[in-house]
């Protein structure tokens, strides 16, 4: 398995958002000079890319901006700059944002204006309109564009979609997913939809190599907040596989899982620990006929796998650096990330309106 997370490339994704295809033009970055790296953003997750960035090999961050200063102590000997601009003048070969939804379309457009190759804390933009504005100024410009879902990164992800693609699981039937906790402070200005499903919607999508075809979704609001802070969806991708979403920030408890069942028997992986443990379908018979009867199938064998486990945001960062360098193009791409937001607001269309929305 390669040391990188990997680009799920759906044929022909590029048009079905109606964006126009990327072609990277970059030599920046050489084992002599590292990229110059921007971070813009210094809250919950920019305090984690600070520390990531400086780590990686091939980069060297050498501005961070944030108009709320820097309540995590990350920047060093690095001055706060207030704003994007003040950011781009630094003089940039990459930058990485990690500010508030809201303002990711303002953010990533001037970065885009200014030439620089640019990740996006996913999602891509406050909405998918705003999102195909972003995809489109990084492709027109051949610049490297790319969006931050880490868990593509994730160790036990990455082992399952090996293995669904060397056929160890045979046909494919259901891929279910679980990603409840308690509420994060981090969180302020979007929703359970488009701060946590949107992960399960894209890895959905990556580890089954199939499009959503529809949703049905149903969300609560039990928090006092305007944003929805619990999801119930189903839907189906293409080839017919059937899908199950549940998400909150309302269980006492974190649960990240992930469980694809098929005809050879069914993978669980858990992105909180970084297992993946397959059960197999098995032959032996029961004379307990009560029970024989209930199974459907049978039990079989259980196997957990030993799997190398390195950080996902690691893996993520450098993953942005072979692409900008020109390695190698495992990024998640902004038109992907344009794909799961028109089926994130399909969920919330769903929820909204009562209804199944097609895709």
């Amino acid at each position: 398995m390669p040391d990188v997370c990997e680009n799920v490339a759906l044929d022909g994704l590029a048009t079905t958002t109606g964006l126009p295809e990327a072609h990277y033009l970059s030599d920046k970055g050489t084992a002599d000079s590292p990229l110059r790296v921007g971070l813009i953003g210094l809250g919950s997750m920019g305090r984690h890319h600070a520390r990531v960035i400086r780590a990686t090999e091939g980069m060297e961050l050498v501005a961070v901006a944030d108009p709320g200063g820097d309540r995590f102590g990350v920047a060093g000997d690095l001055t706060v700059l207030p704003d994007v601009h003040a950011l781009i003048d630094a003089g940039l070969d990459a930058a990485m944002v990690a500010v508030p939804t809201v303002y990711h379309e303002d953010v990533a457009l001037a970065l885009a204006e200014a030439g620089v190759h640019t990740m996006v804390e996913k999602p891509i933009a406050h909405d998918a309109v705003a999102g195909r504005r972003v995809a489109a100024a990084f492709a027109e410009r051949g610049l490297v564009g790319a969006v931050g879902y880490v868990e593509r990164c994730n160790p036990a992800l990455r082992a399952l979609r090996e293995r669904l693609d060397a056929g160890e699981l045979g046909e494919v039937y259901q891929v279910l997913t679980r990603r409840q906790g308690p509420f994060p402070a981090r969180i302020s200005d979007v929703g359970v939809v488009k701060d946590l499903a949107t992960h399960d919607i894209d890895l959905t999508s990556w580890v089954a190599g199939a499009r959503y075809t529809s949703v049905a979704a149903q969300v609560t609001h039990r928090s006092g907040r305007q944003t929805e802070d619990m999801m119930v969806a189903t839907g189906l991708l293409e080839g017919g596989i059937v899908v199950s979403h549940q998400v909150n920030w309302l269980t006492p408890f974190k649960e990240r899982v992930t469980i694809v069942t098929g005809e050879k028997g069914a993978f669980v992986a858990d992105t909180l620990t970084g297992d993946l443990t397959f059960h197999a379908n098995g032959t032996v018979a029961s004379t307990w006929d009560q029970v024989a009867v209930f199974r459907g199938v049978s039990e079989g064998d259980v196997i957990r796998y030993a799997i190398p486990k390195r950080e996902p945001l690691a893996l993520e960062q450098e993953s942005f650096r072979d692409a900008v360098r020109g390695v190698a193009q495992r990024h998640v791409t902004m038109a992907e990330g344009v794909a799961t937001l028109d089926v994130v607001e399909a969920v919330l269309t769903s929820a909204s309106e009562n209804r199944t929305v097609e895709l």
